[in-house]
């Protein structure tokens, strides 16, 4: 397997969470997206929709993290990062899509840009712009995490899921923003734990080979 990403993407971290959880090897390709390179050169021929993640296996290449995850997910079952229960599936995918399609979209790399170089908003504007949709998404979150087993180490259960590769990432990332995570207790404590485990630590942004300070 080949893994082209980025190593503060948000959707790449996914994606490399999924992949050490289910102790996947895999060669790390960078793609330094802050400086255009998914643009240009070789990745712009490899890559339809030219974003990261992207992951070649078998002579496929697959696109969109949510659907690398499941991918992964089906083809080396164990650990599985969905439940077999149809309902509590359902749960998890809603708890990962809350973040993937409702809060990552409108602050990922290329919206803030846009924000900077066509709207000409200043850094403490787009700043706040990031800071409101992460809060309010985590508020939304923590709510729907009220539904999760009695007990749950993680986001649902006693096992990490789809739903914990989504948030690690977006809390990340929203530390580096300087986010208010004020009374999220059940969200902060599902990131606590995931962030003593190794495949989580491996995957993070500081253990890359691309990363920087």
């Amino acid at each position: 397997m080949k893994l082209h990403n980025y190593f503060r993407s948000s959707a790449s971290f996914r994606v490399r969470i999924a992949l050490h959880l289910k102790g996947l090897a895999f060669d790390y390709i960078p793609v330094h997206i802050a400086r255009g390179d998914h643009h240009t050169g070789p990745f712009a021929q490899l890559s339809a929709d030219r974003l990261v993640p992207l992951l070649e296996d078998e002579g496929e290449r697959f696109s969109q993290s949510m659907a690398i995850i499941e991918y992964l997910d089906e083809i080396q079952p164990q650990p599985a990062l969905l439940p077999r229960d149809p309902v509590a599936r359902a749960h998890v995918r809603a708890l990962a899509q809350s973040i993937a399609c409702e809060i990552h979209p409108i602050n990922n790399l290329r919206v803030l840009k846009y924000l900077v170089k066509e709207l000409k908003l200043d850094e403490e504007a787009k700043n706040r712009w990031y800071r409101h949709w992460v809060r309010e998404g985590l508020e939304a979150f923590e709510r729907q995490l009220a539904q999760s087993p009695a007990g749950s180490t993680y986001c649902w259960g006693s096992t990490p899921t789809l739903a914990d590769c989504c948030l690690v990432p977006q809390i990340f990332n929203g530390q580096r923003f300087d986010c208010d995570f004020s009374g999220l207790t059940r969200t902060m404590a599902a990131f606590e734990a995931c962030m003593k485990l190794d495949a989580f630590q491996r995957a993070h942004p500081s253990q890359c080979p691309d990363a920087q300070a």
